[in-house]
């Protein structure tokens, strides 16, 4: 189908583009022009993106998929058109037919892209090596323990060894097992005024100083998942700086809340790793400003029985694919982002990390699109939720930018009702 979509401010943050008033022409799935039309163009559909952003589709680089139907629904929604899924499912992603379940699953929905990320280690305990290159076969873009730790560091070197023998890139949440594994909320005031077991920010930098480490031991190419602290970053940035093949994410919600958002132990503001103290979101937030480092959403749905527990009971994490496109868009407006660099953290620098071509609209590239209008606001109500997770600290607050229409290889499979 050609699809034309006009009269938008079109911005491709990979190749600078953030141009006003603008046409995007797509064809066969690909995007074929900008601006002016290409020659023989008939349009069999139009979109009138008048006060809208035309960009990229998000890439967001972790998203569970508890229920596949209603979470790739959530995507589209958000305009995230390829979502990287942990290896933490039930089962665990370690098999190579498990794989190839999931992405042919997710190719029959005909919603996001599923960039599933294989098990490192069988069932995820951090012993045995998975089956890597048959995963990899299978789809999977990368090798993962999700935040199941590898508690000997003996089998993780060898685990990086072999993956940089192919060239697969490992992905790590860095956490000390021995320093966090009684602990619920950031070692701080806040816990310790609440009574909460603590996991100081050194589970973080002693995870992080041995991955590093071993990176320049095996030259494993290695992405640091959901950074939460001030001095963990900082290690990644100077690793990075000694050119060691490392890249990292920070997780939305950790740009914009902190340990202080617990307030009266709210379950909803329980996450994994946990929110951190006020220097430690600025330091993120400056750092994702810098470019050292890609916003995902850790999308995780909840069922509602999981969050009306206390605290330290319940699960860990939020709603996110939805929400990710206006918290982004609220970290900007509070950091004094513009939108370009704010639009490039969750569509070109995520697609850099996978090694993809996607993030961009530059023409031969896949038509996977999002067309928003930042100006939009609507309530964030559980009923207004695709996801099967209704769980956000966000919840009853009103966001700013909201999704219009999204397009994967120029299908067009999300429109919001007028």
């Amino acid at each position: 189908m050609n699809i034309e979509i006009k009269n938008g401010r079109v911005i491709d943050p990979k190749h600078g583009v953030d141009q006003h008033h603008t046409s995007l022409f797509v064809a066969e799935g690909t995007v074929i022009g900008m601006g002016a039309t290409p020659a023989g163009f008939v349009a069999d559909q139009t979109i009138d993106a008048t006060g809208c952003v035309v960009c990229p589709g998000l890439i967001d680089l972790g998203a569970r998929l508890n229920s596949i139907e209603a979470e790739l629904a959530a995507a589209v929604a958000g305009g995230v058109t390829s979502v990287v899924v942990p290896p933490d499912a039930d089962p665990p992603l370690d098999e190579p037919e498990l794989a190839d379940r999931l992405v042919h699953r997710g190719d029959e929905i005909g919603k996001a892209r599923v960039l599933p990320l294989g098990a490192l280690t069988l069932g995820l305990k951090g012993e045995r090596l998975a089956e890597l290159a048959g995963l990899k076969k299978a789809g999977c873009v990368a090798f993962s323990q999700a935040n199941k730790p590898v508690v000997d560091t003996e089998a993780l070197l060898r685990a990086m060894e072999y993956a940089a023998t192919f060239d697969f890139a490992v992905w790590l949440q860095p956490q000390d097992y021995w320093l966090s594994r009684n602990g619920i909320a950031h070692e701080g005031e806040v816990a310790s005024r609440l009574g909460l077991a603590g996991i100081p920010v050194a589970a973080e930098t002693i995870a992080i100083g041995t991955i590093i480490q071993l990176v320049r031991i095996t030259g494993c190419r290695v992405h640091l998942t959901r950074i939460s602290s001030a001095a963990g970053m900082q290690l990644v940035h100077r690793a990075q700086h000694d050119g060691l093949p490392i890249t990292c994410d920070v997780g939305v919600h950790h740009l914009l809340l902190t340990e202080n958002d617990i307030g009266y132990f709210n379950p909803h503001a329980r996450f994994c790793p946990p929110l951190r103290a006020q220097e430690d979101r600025q330091a993120l937030s400056d750092s994702v400003a810098a470019g050292w480092a890609a916003i995902c959403s850790d999308h995780t749905p909840v069922g509602a029985d999981d969050k009306l527990l206390p605290f330290g009971e319940a699960k860990p994490g939020a709603t996110g694919l939805e929400v990710l496109l206006p918290l982004t868009l609220k970290w900007a407006e509070a950091a004094q982002v513009d939108l370009p660099t704010a639009l490039a953290r969750i569509t070109a620098m995520p697609a850099r990390v996978l090694g993809s071509s996607a993030g961009s609209l530059a023409v031969g590239t896949n038509a996977d699109i999002c067309v928003f209008d930042p100006a939009a606001t609507w309530q964030l109500a559980p009923e207004a939720l695709k996801s099967r997770g209704k769980n956000s600290p966000w919840q009853g607050y009103m966001m700013s930018g909201q999704v219009r229409a999204t397009l994967v290889g120029g299908r067009m499979v999300y429109q919001a009702q007028q």
